[in-house]
């Protein structure tokens, strides 16, 4: 790895308070790597060969079984996907790829695993990390099971509006159907969805979707920081 990524790694809170000896070991045989949108990173069953870190981009991660399909995460950075894969050192149950061109470090899942055991302050931020990717997946089962298809889209769009300009002007990533197994529904009801916000100041023009009344949207999603919140 190039020295200047060697500096952005280091900046990443998982390796910032580690040993200088215990991250160059854990750096060794890694890559910080571009990748260009719609590539498939991991596929679902193969073995946890590496940690991977998403430093810049965003990527889907998805699922598929008896020939049906579905986006579980869309993640941005700085995060960690698969990580509970390498820790066990089994398989990816997730598959990934890009939605938009990415950087993201590789690191050797036996890497991990032996600076965990050499490190305690690595081994403290791991769990951290690891329970942070633990209460999103609790937020999302509570998403899908306490609100309806248009109360989850419009929650999305604020969520969307918070983490930008919060400006009511949002573009999205994902295209309709990613987007609509992300929230749960059909490509066809998500386009109900749509519809059914207009009332509430909901315009869309392609990707591109203007908030109008962020109040009364405010008041048909109401908000709950046990579900929407990042930061309890």
């Amino acid at each position: 790895m190039r020295s200047d990524d060697i500096r952005v790694v280091r900046g990443i809170s998982l390796f910032s308070t580690m040993g200088d000896k215990h991250f160059d070991d854990l750096l060794q045989m890694s890559y910080l790597q571009s990748f260009p949108m719609q590539i498939q990173l991991i596929s679902e069953g193969d073995p946890a060969d590496f940690l991977h870190i998403l430093v810049e981009g965003t990527v889907e991660l998805f699922g598929s079984s008896n020939d049906r399909g579905t986006t579980m995460f869309v993640l941005r950075p700085v995060c960690t996907f698969n990580l509970s894969a390498v820790l066990e050192d089994t398989v990816y149950l997730m598959s990934v790829r890009t939605l938009e061109k990415a950087k993201v470090l590789m690191i050797p899942a036996e890497n991990v695993r032996k600076a965990m055991e050499a490190d305690p302050v690595f081994s403290h931020a791991m769990v951290t990390e690891l329970a942070k990717r633990y209460r999103v997946v609790i937020r999302a089962l509570k998403e899908q099971k306490l609100r309806s298809g248009v109360e989850r889209l419009a929650n999305y769009l604020l969520r969307a509006n918070e983490q930008t300009s919060r400006s009511g002007q949002i573009e999205l990533i994902e295209d309709r159907r990613t987007l609509a197994a992300l929230l749960g529904m059909t490509p066809e009801y998500l386009s109900r969805a749509f519809g059914k916000l207009r009332k509430y100041g909901v315009e869309v023009n392609g990707k591109k979707i203007s908030l109008k009344n962020l109040d009364d949207l405010n008041q048909l999603a109401k908000p709950n920081p046990l579900i929407d919140s990042r930061t309890i």
